[in-house]
């Protein structure tokens, strides 16, 4: 394993250093960097062409200019721009803005992604297969800047409107109620006695709950409150377990069920006490915190087997104590949405933050969450349809194969048929697809990034480009083209990890 790692990493570095050579001389032979000072009727033309050539070396022929970028990126500065900004402080600010965009689109359109296929193909050929098909084809055939500008008209402007008023109207409820009948009766199946069941209470709780929203505007002051917050804490230790190691494992259930009821008990005191002056590390702090006290519980209360316990209950602490933070933050959302700076209307359609907001934690968070909305959506929408189509043909591939026929035959509850055998065994396609967007996560999305006013990587390659100023250039290009590598080299790890047959050496 370490002589593989040694291997791929030594080639790696020889391809990269060929590669920003190539990239370097075709930044530099692809524009004159002076030219808009040579079009400028400025009086000190001469002087400030003269500077720009000694700032960026552009009397030095590229090949050569190439090692002195070069000595400079082994000290760790990547130089300067024709603006006289360096380029590492450009960096960090683009690659900060980029992950906090990127990032969290990328995960949650993996997770989406990733769970529909994989209910599409135990689902496949019903009503709910050929809806997500018809879906995941409908958004990867739309283009980005066409549902970018869709969002903004209806998930900003007309959302903003209706915030201002939130009641919804009977024939929108009707809408959905049948939307959600549907939806849980084409997931569930079953012989139609049991589907019109399904659908008729799926609809009529649909219905009741939009309701209630409605009747108490609830979309002006939301909130969760102790009643709720008990019942999906339960609900999360009861589901987490039966799709983790199923519900006869019941050291499993009651160390879950625990979990629940100790962030229900704490529940007032996070709230009214622990959350208030929240900073960041303390954040971090309680959400780790959470995760090992849970996890202890699952360790104490799953003897002898041990870890299939301790994984589900540190899962159940998480969601557990991420709505305890969403809760909190949603107390919150009344006096940000009413701020001066926001004046009721929350949802943002340019820039990564509200200038001159202020406010604690909380609020600043929220006014993250509201300028992340609508680009993150976007970048969903397209990724959300490759992950749903691998997903669902790398499984309905393993559920045709000889061990899945041994494992029913053996008399295995589907449940585990499908989560340790069939689903471990087709994550390895998907590693490649995963690795490979992972790694060019930093990249940014250029059109994205333009549409909601986002300054991040992509934005920085684009303009640099277009200025013909090389060292944000390939400033960009080393950082995407490590990330591909080393993330390369991951998924060939992650291989060996899924599959024991595939060795790596």
């Amino acid at each position: 394993m370490a002589s593989f790692i040694i291997r791929r990493l030594i080639a790696s570095i020889f391809v990269l250093f060929a590669a920003t050579f190539l990239m370097y001389l075709l930044v530099a032979y692809s524009g004159d960097p002076l030219e808009d000072l040579r079009q400028s009727n400025a009086p000190n033309k001469e002087s400030l062409i003269e500077a720009r050539t000694k700032l960026l070396n552009l009397d030095v022929p590229p090949p050569l200019r190439y090692f002195l970028w070069l000595g400079g990126v082994f000290r760790g500065d990547f130089g300067i721009s024709i603006q006289n900004q360096p380029v590492n402080a450009l960096l960090g600010n683009a690659i900060t803005s980029t992950l906090t965009l990127v990032t969290t689109a990328t995960v949650v359109a993996m997770v989406l992604g990733i769970t529909v296929g994989i209910v599409s193909a135990l689902r496949q050929y019903t009503g709910f297969d050929y809806s997500v098909t018809l879906i995941a084809f409908l958004f990867f055939s739309l283009p980005i800047f066409w549902v970018a500008v869709l969002l903004k008209q209806y998930g900003a402007i007309q959302l903003n409107n209706w915030l201002a008023d939130p009641t919804i109207s009977v024939p929108v409820i009707i809408g959905l109620a049948i939307v959600s009948g549907l939806l849980w009766m084409s997931i569930l199946g079953g012989k139609w006695r049991k589907r019109l069941t399904v659908f008729a209470i799926a609809a009529v709780a649909s219905a009741a709950v939009l309701t209630f929203l409605s009747v108490t505007q609830w979309f002006a002051d939301p909130s969760i409150g102790i009643v709720v917050y008990a019942f999906l804490a339960i609900g999360i230790a009861v589901g987490v377990t039966a799709i983790s190691t199923g519900l006869r494992n019941r050291k499993a259930l009651y160390a879950s069920l625990i979990v629940a009821v100790i962030g229900i008990a704490l529940y007032f005191p996070m709230m009214n006490y622990i959350l208030n002056g929240m900073t960041l590390w303390f954040f971090l702090l309680l959400a780790v915190l959470a995760v090992v006290v849970s996890g202890a519980i699952g360790w104490f209360m799953g003897a002898p087997d041990r870890g299939p316990v301790v994984r589900t209950t540190a899962i159940v602490g998480f969601f557990v104590a991420a709505f305890t933070a969403l809760d909190k933050y949603m107390s919150y959302w009344q006096a940000y949405a009413n701020s001066s700076r926001v004046r009721g209307r929350p949802i943002a359609t340019v820039g990564s933050s509200t200038p001159g907001l202020g406010g604690n934690f909380w609020v600043q968070g929220i006014d993250l969450y509201t300028h992340l909305l609508l680009p993150t959506i976007a970048i969903i929408l397209i990724s959300f349809a490759s992950y749903t189509r691998y997903s669902r043909a790398s499984l309905l591939e393993v559920m045709n194969q000889d061990y899945i026929r041994t494992a029913r035959s053996k008399g295995l509850t589907e449940r585990t048929v499908v989560v340790r055998h069939a689903f471990r065994n087709a994550l390895i396609p998907i590693t490649t697809i995963i690795a490979f967007d992972v790694g060019a996560l930093i990249g940014g999305a250029v059109i994205t990034e333009t549409v909601f006013g986002w300054v991040g990587m992509g934005r920085l390659f684009v303009t640099a480009l277009g200025a013909h100023d090389p060292n944000p250039v390939m400033a960009f290009f080393v950082v995407t083209g490590t990330l591909a590598v080393i993330f390369n080299l991951i998924a060939d790890l992650v291989y060996a990890a899924l599959d024991p047959r595939i060795k790596v050496g």
